[in-house]
Formats: structure tokens, sequence, C-alpha cells
């Protein structure tokens, strides 16, 4: 009964109100899953590409055209045979020909219509081997922007509340309250400036790095003596964003390799990071080799554009020891297949897991369930906006079932 009878791609759009695309999968049984898929702005070079040449418009046209027809048929059950149809009518290794925001709106959709079918919850769905759905994710929030996702801001792309109570609904309040509290310090310190809010959601304003990761660490030290809950700070660097000619080019300095390793763990230091993603270009395996050795007993070290979700590339970073997790982001490979396999590959060689959004969202919950079902040591969501609320309040109900 878990035949797919039809299926359809459509444009939707993303949070920054860009067109992406939505996906319908039909089942026999009449059970129908629909998902839409995010688009980033902070791109690794490694990601698939997200839509063909002629972007949405031909994407949908080609679907239609030639995937399809070709889906029909398939059993929904079977996951990697799904996504694999889509890679054999892809016939390219970064599916420049279907996007892998395509491939990503109907892996998902699939996995969502066989959950609806069979009554589960799409977390079971999606679990691996060995998870039952009781660790869930701690919660990685952006409280503050700069880099691509803010104008006038540091250089520095996010700063981090990571709430790592066991607890959704406790790491939940934590990353809503150091945000909170960060708006109203900001708005103190610039009584008459115009202060507003980046592509996901994080305050943006005119401050420097030191000075806004300090900030940062002292609303966060507030937060944790008035609620006793575990929240400390972090930082996604993106520093392939400003690493140019061999050097790091912040507004305030410019270092070399060696040295921005050496500044990252004084930084790690000096503010409590519990959180350091990207601190390093993305090809740069060995100098984040350095820094993991540095504070990676101190801090997840967490590789997004250095790996992109790409088993190959994650496979390179464990044999040289570059980093203790990796962020996982579906559509920066495609489908589930794809990213269960690095998710395997992470688990089995003691790497934690970051589930994470895109900067342009889609106000969906299943991203929470692909957490839950990988055991991911963070959901990295953002705080506010209602594509990243969404997830939010999809982890608060998915506590709330383990708990009846």
């Amino acid at each position: 009964m878990s035949r797919i009878v039809s299926a359809e791609l459509a444009m939707i759009y993303d949070s920054r109100g860009r067109p992406t695309v939505e996906a319908t999968i039909r089942l026999a049984s009449g059970a129908e899953g629909r998902a839409g898929a995010p688009s980033g702005a902070s791109t690794g070079v490694h990601e698939v590409a997200a839509f063909p040449a002629g972007g949405v418009p031909e994407a949908i046209r080609r679907f239609h055209a030639e995937a399809a027809p070709a889906l029909v048929g398939l059993e929904a059950a079977d996951q990697p045979s799904v996504d694999g149809r889509l890679h054999e009518i892809d016939r390219t290794d970064n599916f420049g020909r279907l996007g892998g925001n395509t491939a990503t709106a109907v892996s998902v959709a699939t996995a969502t219509a066989f959950a609806k079918e069979t009554g589960v919850p799409l977390w079971k769905v999606l679990a691996r081997p060995g998870v039952d759905g009781r660790k869930f994710p701690s919660i990685v929030g952006n409280c503050m922007n700069g880099g691509r996702h803010a104008i006038g801001g540091p250089d520095i792309q996010e700063f981090i509340a990571f709430a790592e109570e066991p607890d959704p609904a406790r790491s939940v309040v934590a990353a809503l309250r150091v945000h909170t509290l960060l708006g109203e310090e900001l708005h103190r310190k610039f009584p008459k400036a115009a202060l507003g809010r980046g592509d996901e959601g994080g305050w943006v304003a005119p401050l420097g790095n030191l000075e806004a990761i300090g900030l940062l660490a002292d609303v966060c030290a507030r937060v944790r003596d008035e609620t006793h809950l575990a929240v400390h700070p972090g930082l996604d660097m993106a520093a392939s964003e400003f690493f140019q000619d061999g050097h790091y080019r912040y507004k305030e300095q410019t270092l070399d390799t060696d040295g921005q390793v050496a500044f990252v763990g004084e930084l790690v230091d000096r503010f409590g990071l519990r959180y350091l993603e990207d601190p390093l270009d993305q090809e740069a395996f060995d100098a984040f080799s350095a820094v993991t050795r540095a504070v990676g007993t101190k801090a997840l070290v967490v590789g997004d554009d250095l790996y992109t979700t790409n088993a190959e590339r994650l496979r390179r970073g464990i044999e040289r020891g570059s980093s203790n997790a990796v962020l996982i982001k579906v559509n920066q490979v495609g489908t589930l297949t794809d990213t269960f396999r690095t998710v395997d590959l992470a688990r089995a060689s003691g790497l934690a897991t970051v589930t994470s959004h895109r900067s342009g969202e889609v106000p969906e919950g299943w991203l929470a369930h692909v957490a839950l079902g990988t055991a991911a040591q963070a959901l990295k969501c953002g705080v506010l906006g209602g594509e990243r609320v969404a997830k939010l309040n999809e982890l608060l109900r998915l506590g709330r079932a383990t708990e009846r």
C-alpha cells in the first residue's frame, strides 16, 4: 500500500522571500506527504547545486518531465530506492540537473507520506539503528548575526546560545532568554539606533567581533545565574567567508593560519565558548585538527563548510582528527539516504552530529524529526522567526509525546 501513485513539485517561498520548491508525494493508500526545501546564503563550495541552471522554473519543468513518472510505482517504505532513483535520473555528482532542493523536498515528502500511512511519528521512520528517541538534542540558537547574515555587523557570522539541557523545554527557554536579554542590552547600548535582525532572526548591531562575543558571554552568564539552566556562548565563525589570499581578514586584524588557530583557542579560553563552528577555511583539514587538539575537550568543534554533509569529506576529516562534530544539512547532499550515510559514519567514529537549518528556511517541523531520529547532539535552528520557531515547537511536541 506504500506504493507511490503521484509526485508533484511546486514553487513556494523561503523565509528570505526567495523561490524554492515543495514536493507532494501521494501513496496508493491515500496517504500524502508534503515537504519544502530550504536554501542557504553562506554555502560551502562542495555542496550540491540547489537548483539547475534556470532556477526553480527549470527544476519544476524537469522534475515533471523526467523524475515524476519514474517515481510512480516505487515503495515509499524503501527510502534508499526512492533516493537512488533521483540520482539515476539526475546523472550528475552534484544534483546539477534536478537540483539538491528538489531531491531534498521529494526525499522528505516520501518519508512523511510513509509515516502518515503507518501512523507513526516521522522520527521513527527516520530513526537510525539503535536510536530509541529518548536522547533529545541541545538547542543551538543564533542570537546575533554578522557576516553574510547581516550588513553592518561583525565579521563573525553567528553568535550562539548553546543550551545543553537534556529536556527540550528547558533548552528552548534558555535560548529564548539569551536572545531576549541580548536584545535588551543592545537597545540599552544603542538607544537611538534602529536595531534589526538578520536572516536567521539574530540581532544586528554595529559591534566589533570581540565586543560582540563579550556581550554574548555576559548575557549567557546572566541567564545561567537567573535560571540555573546550562547555556553557554558559541560561534559559527564561517571563516571561509573572510579568508582571502591565505589570511583571515577581520576588521580589526589580519591573521595567518597559525595566528587564526591561536586566536580561536584564546576565544574559547577567554569567553568560555562551548560551541565552535567553521573556525577555519573549508579546505583547512590540518588547521582544524590543530584547533580540535587545543580546545576539543572544552567545546564542540563543528565542521560545516569543511564537510558539507558529504561522507567522503567527513572520512578525510576523521582520518586527520579535524573535528569532534559535524553539521548535518540535508540539502547539502540532496537526500535523506545521503544524509544518513554521513550521520552513520560520524556516529561510528565517535563524532557528534548537529542537525541544522539554513538561512532561507521553510516554516515546517521535519528538521526536528531528523535530529531526534539520528540522536543528534544538537539542533541548530535559530530562536526567532516563524520558520525557526516551527522547529522548536515541533521538538516541544515530540518531548511531550515521550512523557505520555
